[in-house]
């Protein structure tokens, strides 16, 4: 019964016109009306459906615009979007695993472009916490099963190398800083790991996954979604461990930060490298950070 007033209640206008048909045609018959009677409810039925026609048009026609909101994108075509969208971005928001994109491509791209056409940037960055030893384990599995053999960067994943990664990008965050003045730059350390890549700017938001065979999502800025997109990675953000950059500014990086930089910075940042860390490891932060290999 509520199914039935429900789908009658979504399609009122069919019924009636159905309806007024039916009593209409019945009257006609048993000789009630007149046929000047009759004639004007078959204009009227006529009208009703033509608004159901007019309506029905609305939906599919809003319908196919909502469906043309979301592109795949394969293969190539996911950089080149990802090139256009960084082109006169005036913001970048970044969620992911370690952040290997965004310090190897994103950061250098809309740093220059930003300089270039001397305006302000802001972006905001949110990675796992790479104190966090459970969840650096459980996204090397997680990598691992995906490609269990190395990368095109010819490393596999590990749990060293998963915290190495998310270290560089804090790293990179606030080297970057310090040499853009426009710079704005957010870091947030997740508790919990995800599978998506996601990168949203001025012009559009890109959903990509780890596996390279997984065709990618586009959503453009005046298409529905992207707003949904930006309030969810905002929200996200606000839940994550937000790591306070400017606690870095009395510690100036070299061009290529020494061993002693790096470890005074994440001691003065409140994410201090693991004991267990040796000077090589540290270098190897650093290089990470700053000439990284890039796996796309």
């Amino acid at each position: 019964m509520a199914r039935l007033l429900s789908w009658t209640r979504d399609n009122i206008d069919g019924v009636a016109a159905l309806v007024l048909a039916l009593v209409v045609g019945l009257f006609a018959v048993l000789g009630l009306i007149d046929a000047d009677i009759v004639g004007g409810a078959v204009l009227l039925v006529l009208g009703l459906l033509v608004t159901m026609a007019l309506r029905d048009r609305r939906l599919s026609s809003k319908a196919m615009r909502d469906a043309s909101s979301v592109r795949l994108l394969y293969g190539s075509a996911i950089e080149h979007e990802h090139a256009l969208a960084r082109r006169n971005t005036e913001q970048w928001i970044f969620k992911g695993g370690t952040g290997i994109s965004i310090r190897t491509v994103t950061l250098p791209d809309c740093v220059e472009n930003a300089r270039r056409e001397q305006r302000p940037l802001r972006v905001q960055v949110e990675i796992l916490d790479p104190a966090d030893d459970m969840l650096c384990k459980t996204y090397a599995q997680f990598r691992s099963t995906l490609v269990p053999e190395a990368d095109r960067t010819g490393e596999q994943w590990t749990t060293e190398r998963t915290r190495k990664e998310a270290f560089a990008t804090v790293l990179a965050a606030c080297w970057y800083r310090q040499r853009f003045t426009f710079l704005t730059v957010d870091v947030g350390l997740s508790s919990v790991m995800t599978t998506f890549r996601w990168d949203l700017s001025s012009s559009c938001a890109i959903i990509t996954q780890a596996n390279p065979n997984t065709p990618a999502l586009l959503f453009e800025r005046d298409k529905p979604y992207y707003r949904d997109l930006h309030r969810e990675l905002v929200a996200g953000f606000k839940q994550s461990r937000q790591i306070q950059l400017s606690r870095g500014e009395e510690l100036p990086l070299s061009d290529k930060p020494t061993v002693e930089q790096v470890r005074r910075l994440f001691d003065e940042l409140a994410l201090p490298l693991p004991d267990s860390f040796t000077d090589r490891d540290v270098a190897d932060i650093a290089r990470r950070a700053l000439q990284p290999r890039n796996p796309h």
